[in-house]
């Protein structure tokens, strides 16, 4: 079957295969008298060049049923915080953080978790701590989305740079349609991605679940008793 490759792994993965190239050729130039050298770099480079495809694949995802005051997982990965907080960037009152890590392994493209108007997006500069503490929510590297629903429900996204990802690409600009099919933005190797929701939403999935970007139900809105100002 054929892989669909994100745009944004196009000229990284075209740089990588020429230096693979360039290397091996080389080691087998100057240690073609030892087979066992060249052909274990060859294979080692192979299953690498394997691996990173393998992260910027685009798969073009569907969400059935009907979307309507429903949350999507913006992204492929393991759910890793489930808990009350006080979001102080924008909605500056009392939600629920869902927050989804994305390993290597993961594909990185995010989707937008809900129907609906971009009204916010903000990139911030910090560190580069492990995506999977608490304070990188905080401290790393991030970008902040909020999608405005038809029903008029606010609902932050925050794209987490972890200790391996050095770069957040985020495409959602303020006066954009938000749709759960789209892509929002990418985020280069290991991250994640927090959801913070009205605290009168019902959660549909646990700490420890894995979700699907697009395709993963994680939150059933109820407009009009937590609405966010």
């Amino acid at each position: 079957m054929r892989v669909k490759i994100h745009h944004e792994g196009t000229g990284i993965l075209i740089t990588l295969l020429a230096a693979l190239l360039v290397i091996n050729v080389l080691v087998y130039l100057l240690c073609r008298q030892i087979p066992a050298i060249y052909i274990t770099l060859l294979t080692i480079s192979t299953i690498f060049y394997l691996l990173v495809v393998n992260f910027f694949r685009s798969p073009k995802r569907h969400f059935k049923g009907d979307a309507k005051d429903i949350v999507v997982s913006s992204a492929d990965g393991k759910v890793v915080a489930l808990e009350e907080v006080y979001e102080p960037e924008f909605l500056k009152c009392k939600c629920i953080q869902l927050s989804v890590f994305m390993s290597v392994f993961n594909v990185h493209a995010n989707w937008f978790p809900v129907n609906g108007e971009v009204i916010y997006s903000k990139h911030h500069s910090g560190r580069f701590m492990a995506a999977y503490l608490p304070k990188s929510s905080t401290e790393n590297e991030r970008s902040t989305v909020v999608i405005r629903t038809p029903e008029g429900q606010d609902i932050l996204m925050r794209q987490v740079a972890g200790a391996m990802a050095r770069r957040i690409v985020t495409y959602a600009e303020p006066g954009n349609e938000a749709n759960i099919e789209d892509h929002m933005g990418f985020i280069k190797f290991g991250s994640r991605i927090d959801l913070y929701l009205p605290l009168g939403s019902e959660i549909l999935v646990k700490l420890g679940d894995t979700t699907t970007g697009g395709v993963t139900p994680v939150a059933h809105l109820y407009p009009g008793k937590e609405k966010h100002a």
